[in-house]
């Protein structure tokens, strides 16, 4: 429907905001969405937004920022943490969250098909009344939504053993950018028939479309879990625990390591006393038949690093220690503006990593905490400044390089599951190569020659 447009938007993008369904230039909806929680604060506002209720809404709009040459910025809950999905003037965000309905749920098949905006938490709480639920698990769980984890292909704390949002993806509906519908992959489990041009749209953080509907794989229920909360005089010793569980051959549902500052922090948000009772703390879980006697094992291989051992005696016990660790960048937020760290390195290079997290924090004088899934060498390193303090400029800029030289040194990684966005972009080269950059820069303009489609972003 038309209506009206502010003044201060200009040019190509009134055509496309005066067209377009449910569009707004309100400088409120326009604030509200011109960045996540990455803390990236853009100099300006995107010039307005599209709210889509409908797939028909995501393809009107795509066509009209294709006809007008608009560039286009897809949004989910917000919650991302590499500036993916920040928005400034000249572009337009369309907003995904109001495609939030579960399209339907197969018990038998064990899948759930989706719209973007549907929360991650929204999707396990109605897929539990079937015995089932959904593997990838952010701590933003109960905030990001599903479109969102696909953006950034996101993990979580239960990923090293069941995988990241790749392997829980069947099959998406994607709106391309010259308005197309493209399906990929299928309703079963296995098939090799094509390119994956499922995996390729997954992590791709909407530079090669818009998912507009996800078919998802759901697995059973654990029949038992068990949980044990390890205390440890320093975060060099939790590190060294957490690759002794890699030695043993066992494979945790959650393995998570927070070091002595953040539990400080936590302590502080939710009144609990985890940090007088070790300068380190891990967190583990495992799941399904054996649940107890492979926690036995685990225990075994970390009690030598232990100061403190808690076993959890019940589900509410469990719950409240999953919370604690869930509850650490919104502990480390009330402190400051914040820059979230994604690197990984190889599992038996934790602790290598950590001390060498440390030795950056004491060299740039910034202040540095971690948390890790320690099972799979994806740790966080967060920057904590004062809140008029930048986290893209000066010291803050100059730790996150090193942060990302460290990992690349131990043979890792500048983002396991965050995404590149516009934070991470100068240090791309570093690991890609100019070969494997070329071939992404061909991809990307063979599916939006005219780089409508979130640009400067990803690659």
């Amino acid at each position: 429907m038309g209506m009206d447009v502010a003044p201060e938007v200009l040019g190509s993008s009134a055509a496309v905001l005066d067209a377009a369904r449910r569009a707004s230039v309100d400088y409120a909806d326009r604030a509200a969405v011109n960045t996540d929680r990455s803390g990236f604060v853009p100099q300006s506002l995107p010039d307005g937004v599209v709210f889509a209720e409908s797939v028909e809404d995501v393809v009107q709009a795509v066509k009209l920022a294709a006809a007008h040459k608009v560039p286009l910025v897809p949004r989910g809950a917000g919650t991302g943490l590499a500036a993916a999905s920040s928005a400034s003037a000249g572009e337009v965000v369309l907003d995904l969250s109001r495609m939030n309905r579960i399209l339907s749920i197969d018990p038998v098949e064990q899948i759930a098909v989706v719209e973007p905006g549907v929360l991650n938490a929204h999707l396990n709480a109605a897929v539990a009344e079937h015995g089932l639920f959904y593997a990838p698990d952010p701590a933003s769980t109960a905030i990001c939504s599903i479109g969102g984890n696909i953006a950034t292909n996101a993990g979580g704390m239960r990923c090293a053993k069941y995988g990241v949002t790749r392997e829980s993806v069947l099959g998406l509906r994607v709106v391309l950018a010259d308005g197309r519908e493209l399906r990929t992959g299928r309703d079963t489990i296995k098939g090799v028939t094509g390119y994956d041009l499922n995996a390729l749209m997954i992590g791709s953080e909407g530079t090669l479309g818009v998912v507009v509907e996800a078919t998802l794989r759901l697995r059973p229920l654990p029949i038992a879990t068990a949980t044990v909360a390890a205390f440890f005089p320093d975060v060099a010793a939790a590190a060294a625990a957490a690759s002794a569980v890699i030695a043993a051959r066992l494979q945790p549902s959650v393995l998570e390591l927070v070091d002595g500052p953040t539990l400080a922090a936590i302590d502080a948000a939710l009144g609990t006393n985890y940090r007088s009772r070790g300068g380190a703390f891990l967190l583990a879980q495992t799941d399904g038949f054996g649940a107890h006697l492979e926690m036995d094992v685990l225990v075994n291989a970390i009690e030598p690093f232990t100061a403190e051992l808690q076993r959890a005696a019940d589900t509410a016990e469990a719950e409240a220690l999953l919370t604690a660790r869930r509850e650490a960048i919104p502990s480390l937020e009330k402190m400051g503006r914040v820059s979230i760290g994604d690197i990984g390195v190889p599992r038996g290079r934790l602790a290598e990593a950590v001390t060498g997290l440390a030795d950056i924090s004491r060299r740039t004088g910034v202040r540095i905490f971690t948390i890790a899934h320690a099972a799979d060498g994806n740790l966080h390193p967060i920057i904590v400044v004062d809140p008029q303090e930048s986290v893209t400029e000066g010291p803050a800029k100059a730790a996150l390089g090193e942060m990302f030289r460290l990992a690349q040194s131990l043979g890792g990684t500048l983002t396991g599951e965050h995404g590149v966005g516009l934070l991470k972009r100068d240090w791309l080269r570093d690991e890609l190569g100019d070969v494997s950059l070329e071939v992404q820069h061909a991809i990307r303009r063979a599916l939006d020659p005219q780089g409508i489609l979130n640009p400067g972003k990803a690659i």
